[in-house]
């Protein structure tokens, strides 16, 4: 999964790009640290990033048509999945990805989930943050690695 992640170049191809620079798909920093940023601004790049992931997750299945993408995509993207993903990877989080979530979870959006309760909503957008965070921080190693596990948790658990 490490590899698929990482935009073109990602391995120092063309585009020239190494090291950390080169996980950035678009390598536009934001303007904050990530750890200055509002966290739904996490949430907002979290939640593209996430999608992304999501979508090379399904894709590297087999035989999956297009309307199988789709559904396979939606059940890890809905917010009370991402929110059982955040339970399930509450134990391995560090202390600042923990504050992270606690910000994100207690960050008001101003919007009304449709499809979700508001518990999970907010989880959700926790979990986001904390994936912007992670993204934005440079620390993709751990990015990829919190996202793998909570890919694998969440299947073992059979709620996909």
């Amino acid at each position: 999964m490490a590899a698929q992640m990482m935009g073109p170049g990602a391995e120092g191809g063309a585009s020239g790009m190494s090291g950390a620079d080169a996980a950035l798909w678009f390598p536009e920093p934001p303007s904050k640290p990530a750890r200055l940023l509002p966290p739904l601004a996490l949430a907002y790049i979290g939640d593209a990033v996430y999608e992304v992931a999501v979508r090379q997750h399904v894709i590297a299945r087999p035989n999956l048509r297009p309307h199988q993408l789709h559904l396979r995509s939606t059940s890890y993207v809905s917010a009370k999945a991402q929110a059982t993903i955040l339970s399930l990877l509450e134990p391995e989080l560090t202390e600042t990805e923990q504050d992270i979530v606690r910000q994100g979870r207690n960050a008001k959006s101003g919007t009304v989930p449709k499809n979700a309760n508001v518990l999970d909503y907010r989880h959700a957008t926790a979990f986001e943050a904390l994936i912007g965070f992670l993204y934005y921080s440079g620390d993709h190693d751990r990015l990829r690695s919190l996202i793998a596990l909570g890919f694998e948790r969440y299947e073992a658990s059979g709620q996909k």
